[in-house]
């Protein structure tokens, strides 16, 4: 094959975006003369090279918008030392059903005790599925709605908080909610009902919720919304930030209370 050839087929592949197959075409060519390979066989090579980078760009790219805290999965969880958890029911949400059915997780369990890692990993299985993946805390996301309607951008902000379709809101609870945020709070997961699926990590029981909101009327409201179609992993386990201290003997193992 000519040099001129080879130059023509590496215009063309940049032409098409192919970069992977551009990449590799030369030596895929020496290769494919060396072993004798079919067309067919050679095509299907460099396509699934092309298709398996367009999909790391991918996953990197929904990955990188998502806003994660940091990257953690399943795998890397400590099922061992949190056996209040069923990993059957974890492994099932891992296939992300639920997002096709816009239902909700809710994980709840007192601080350390791994929601977020798992809210995180659930996170990451959605961006491999392809599906559109947000992560917010609390806190910022009430204060990003409440700033919104002071500037008369409640709608936009409410739009782009269900574009979405997987919504991971962590740590509700751990700072009360004012009235006015809980009403806007409220519309959001209204807009979201039956429509996108929700994460949701807190530190409180669901009989708490109204402490959190300041409203058992909104409370109930977002409740009722939230827990239709859902899933709840109650975590009765120890911090896994004490562990270590407690392994060292710098703390007394904490008493788990009986639920």
């Amino acid at each position: 094959m000519s040099s001129a050839q080879i130059e023509r087929m590496q215009e063309h592949l940049r032409h098409l975006r192919l970069h992977r197959i551009g990449s590799l075409l030369e030596s895929s060519l020496e290769e494919a003369a060396k072993h004798s390979l079919s067309y067919s066989d050679f095509l299907d090579g460099l396509l699934t090279q092309e298709v398996a980078s367009k999909t790391e760009k991918n996953v990197a790219m929904r990955t990188a918008m998502a806003r994660f805290p940091f990257v953690k999965t399943l795998e890397s969880f400590d099922f061992a030392f949190q056996p209040s958890i069923d990993k059957k029911k974890i492994k099932e949400l891992a296939t992300c059903r639920y997002i096709a059915n816009g239902e909700n997780v809710i994980l709840l369990g007192p601080p350390g005790v791994g929601k977020t890692h798992l809210a995180v990993a659930l996170g990451i299985k959605a961006v491999t599925e392809g599906y559109r993946t947000c992560f917010t805390q609390a806190m910022p996301l009430i204060a990003s709605l409440t700033r919104a309607y002071a500037e008369n951008r409640i709608e936009e902000r409410l739009k782009f908080y269900c574009q979405a379709k997987l919504l991971i809101i962590d740590e509700i609870g751990y700072v009360p909610i004012d009235r006015h945020g809980a009403h806007l709070f409220f519309q959001l997961i209204s807009r979201r009902y039956e429509k996108g699926a929700l994460i949701l990590t807190s530190n409180h029981s669901f009989s708490q919720w109204n402490e959190i909101f300041g409203d058992p009327v909104i409370a109930t409201a977002i409740l009722d919304r939230i827990l239709h179609h859902s899933t709840t992993i109650n975590i009765k386990g120890n911090s896994y930030r004490l562990k270590e201290k407690v392994k060292a003997g710098l703390i007394r193992e904490p008493e788990i209370e009986p639920s």
